[in-house]
């Protein structure tokens, strides 16, 4: 009588699915194995995807360092990994040695209006056009990352609160700093500027997400509503 074949990952309980684990559950909940497993793609004929990896690992010593060691050669004498499999296998391990080399990103830290036209001066300098930025910033106030919300022609520029906290939400700031820049160096805030600080404050605060301050940039120069107390 053969012998009944293993049973595939996609007859398996949802939540015990590694690409569908990591989608509701964080890649931070898997087991080197279930990573494994979403890179190879699918096992062999007797073993699961997760079970040919841990097969793999425990060859190492379950020592990732000892598998990142082995070549495409020596992955695709297990059965069931082909080429393909293995070469994904080599790159991703090499992808994080390369990340341990790189380390992480200083991110700059923001600790009074000044930091923010350091930062967003370069960008909004020199435009002969307005345009609208935000900056994400963590809990720490270091920077996540600037985004430009919109372009504009010399008088102004339109700015959608909901796509300002979609962006927002989706990198995990905790808050924000609104900034645009003025061609004509005129840093007096205009009736639409005052109107959209005060808009995206209070759609801040119903979200827990704290609008910090709005700068305007102008010719070497800058205007801080957070500075001035009106934000």
């Amino acid at each position: 009588m053969s012998q009944p074949l293993k049973k595939s990952i996609k007859d398996w309980d949802e939540k015990d699915k590694p690409r569908e684990k990591l989608l509701a559950q964080g890649r931070g909940n898997l087991s080197n194995a279930e990573l494994i497993a979403i890179l190879m793609g699918s096992g062999n004929r007797e073993l699961s995807a997760v079970e040919l990896a841990r097969q793999i690992l425990e060859s190492c010593d379950n020592n990732l360092n000892e598998l990142a060691k082995m070549t495409v050669s020596e992955l695709m004498k297990f059965k069931g990994v082909g080429e393909a499999k293995a070469i994904s296998v080599a790159a991703a391990l090499e992808l994080g040695r390369r990340r341990l080399e790189s380390g992480a990103l200083d991110k700059p830290k923001i600790t009074a209006s000044k930091d923010v036209f350091k930062y967003m001066f370069p960008e909004l300098g020199d435009k002969p056009y307005e345009e609208f930025w935000i900056m994400l910033l963590n809990r720490a106030n270091r920077i996540i990352t600037r985004v430009m919300i919109s372009s504009g022609g010399t008088a102004g520029s339109v700015v959608d609160a909901k796509k300002v906290f979609k962006l927002t939400i989706e990198k995990n700031a905790s808050s924000i700093i609104l900034v645009h820049n003025h061609p004509s160096g005129n840093l007096t805030p205009s009736s639409g500027d005052i109107d959209i600080t005060k808009k995206l404050k209070a759609a801040g605060k119903l979200l827990d997400i704290q609008v910090l301050d709005h700068l305007i940039i102008g010719d070497n120069d800058f205007y801080s509503f957070a500075d001035k107390g009106i934000i």
